[in-house]
């Protein structure tokens, strides 16, 4: 199994964006979190800010759409140019619709889940979606504290996805550090997002390398 470390550019210094990303190069992605303070209580950024980031990265761009009006959005985004649009499912009222208007695009597309959310909500998507984002904490926020349930969830997740759907990967995102990324992976993920366990450090290649090595251990015992 194939493990992806994406640093969540919410914990960087956006005075300095261009050397943060330089920072993490030996990432596999950069996850980008753009959020409308009305579906998540937070402001981030909007497409400008999107377009300005997809023209100085040399990673592909995983964007995390935490916004109302998502079947209007969606595509905006997808039209950057952008690796990948992850849609929340509670925010969509035509889910496969939309997801379908994201592919025609050519950009790959994932599902998003808050910790509320039960798996089976979001079974009859997985077949068509490259990416299924189980939230393990409530989003909105960075820096929260990893919801230990999260780890059961991932579990069902994988039992249907390897039942479904076996190339989609299966992402995780909040709360992710060294302290319980082996344990996520072993758990069935393969795809981790972390914020300020790659950043706050002031030494993102080294912790992308103690993510990355961690993970693998775990994904090798699962």
């Amino acid at each position: 199994m194939s493990i992806r470390i994406q640093p969540s550019i919410l914990s960087a210094d956006f005075a300095n964006l261009k050397s943060e990303f330089e920072s993490i190069s030996s990432a596999d992605g950069i996850h980008v979190d753009v959020m409308d303070g009305h579906f998540v209580p937070n402001l981030t950024f909007g497409l400008p800010v999107v377009q300005r980031m997809q023209e100085i990265s040399t990673l592909p761009l995983d964007v995390h759409l935490m916004i109302e009006d998502l079947d209007r959005w969606a595509v905006e985004y997808a039209k950057l140019g952008v690796f990948s649009v992850t849609l929340h499912l509670e925010s969509c009222e035509e889910v496969a619709k939309t997801i379908s208007a994201v592919k025609a695009t050519g950009v790959r597309v994932g599902l998003a889940i808050k910790p509320g959310t039960p798996i089976s909500e979001i079974e009859p998507f997985i077949s068509i979606v490259d990416q299924v984002l189980v939230m393990s904490v409530e989003p909105g926020f960075g820096g929260q504290t990893f919801i230990p349930e999260t780890i059961q969830k991932i579990r069902d997740l994988k039992s249907l996805i390897r039942r479904i759907s076996p190339d989609t990967w299966i992402q995780v995102d909040g709360g992710i550090g060294v302290q319980n990324i082996e344990d996520v992976a072993r758990a069935g993920a393969d795809t981790f997002v972390a914020g300020s366990a790659v950043f706050n450090s002031g030494k993102p290649a080294e912790n992308i390398e103690a993510l990355r090595n961690l993970a693998i251990r775990g994904s090798s015992t699962s």
